[in-house]
């Protein structure tokens, strides 16, 4: 398999491995890959990088891994460390953690606006080399304590969506309304697992142009019978009086106890905020990034082409950003697989995650 290519023309790769996702996921490569942590090896053999013939490539691995569409790039890149500790050559601890620490800083330079691979390979890093090499007789023994750590730090990420989803059910009621933007994986195993508990409610989507996320999600929630309204995105403000709660995803869970997710997150967030209806988060912990941004601009901008469907004239500029940042006194709870959390908790947690 070759490496994909970095992105170009200007398009980050965030966005583009989100439309490589676009077409409608399915369950079955998520419990695969909770088969693949729990056994120590891929449910559909090794990629090319793997074969005897070809070198270990931390990138090939990564996209491998990669185009699954229900896996994170962030597990995704714990799948791939863990294979660059299981097939190096190294003698010692000490090259071994160097081998790591180049394999981390591939992948995170592979997608620098990627906060999720980006917080994921930080965790992994610090998770895993806490096991110190004067623990065991011989490096092979430390060798193999690395790759289980590992391992399951593989399957705790795994298995997040489903904690969270299990934590968000107290705040889903009978006849409530939840407005949701942009499509993300954890939002919908939280409305899933309510529609199976036999929750009676129904959501707004937004449309989310303009790659128009909203439609896919709608059609993900009207195949399990959940009553659906689609909203053009200009619409937030008009519906919210109808709304009895947001719930958002993110694609990264900032110091301060704000997020940054797909464009339009903020405005939704403050419209909500004056009508006094709560904004609620489902993030997996691995999105928890040491970023402090102080406003919009003080992020690297993940770009997307945009299409208005009409020749845009000469000289008029065009904003591509792909997503926002909503500051923490616009949220309420955020849905964790380490707790229901308040903003302000945020940062405790990301102390203990990185101690």
């Amino acid at each position: 398999m070759e490496p994909s290519p970095k992105p170009n023309h200007g398009i980050s790769a965030y966005y583009q491995t989100r439309a490589e996702h676009h077409a409608i996921i399915s369950g079955d490569w998520l419990s695969q890959a909770q088969a693949a942590a729990a056994a120590g090896h891929p449910p559909e053999g090794p990629p090319a990088s793997a074969a005897a013939s070809k070198p270990f490539s931390v990138i090939d691995e990564f996209n491998h891994w990669r185009r699954k569409p229900d896996l994170a790039e962030a597990v995704a890149a714990i799948m791939a460390l863990v294979a660059g500790i299981r097939s190096s050559d190294a003698t010692t601890m000490m090259e071994l953690e160097i081998e790591l620490k180049k394999a981390s800083d591939a992948l995170k330079s592979w997608d620098t606006t990627s906060i999720s691979l980006s917080a994921g390979c930080d965790l992994f890093m610090r998770y895993v080399t806490r096991t110190s090499a004067l623990e065991y007789d011989d490096f092979h023994a430390a060798k193999l304590r690395l790759i289980e750590r590992g391992e399951k730090f593989g399957e705790i990420s795994l298995k997040a969506r489903r904690t969270i989803a299990m934590l968000g059910q107290d705040f889903i009621f009978d006849g409530c309304t939840i407005l949701v933007h942009g499509f993300s994986r954890v939002v919908l195993e939280v409305l899933k697992l309510a529609a199976s508990n036999r929750k009676l409610f129904r959501v707004f989507c937004t449309e989310g142009r303009p790659d128009k996320t909203g439609l896919r999600l709608s059609k993900e929630l009207a195949t399990l019978g959940i009553p659906v309204k689609l909203l053009i995105d200009s619409a937030v403000a008009y519906a919210m009086d109808e709304v009895d709660m947001v719930l958002v995803g993110a694609d990264g869970v900032v110091e301060s106890g704000g997020i940054i997710n797909m464009m339009g997150t903020y405005q939704t967030a403050l419209v909500a905020h004056s009508m006094n209806k709560p904004v609620y988060v489902a993030a997996e912990s691995y999105k928890f990034a040491r970023l402090y941004p102080l406003d919009q601009k003080d992020l690297e901008p993940a770009l997307r082409p945009i299409e208005f469907g009409v020749p845009i004239p000469a000289g008029v500029e065009i904003e591509k950003s792909a997503r926002d940042y909503t500051p923490p006194q616009y949220l309420t709870l955020l849905f964790t697989d380490l707790g229901v959390l308040t903003p302000s908790v945020v940062s405790d947690e990301l102390i203990q995650l990185y101690l």
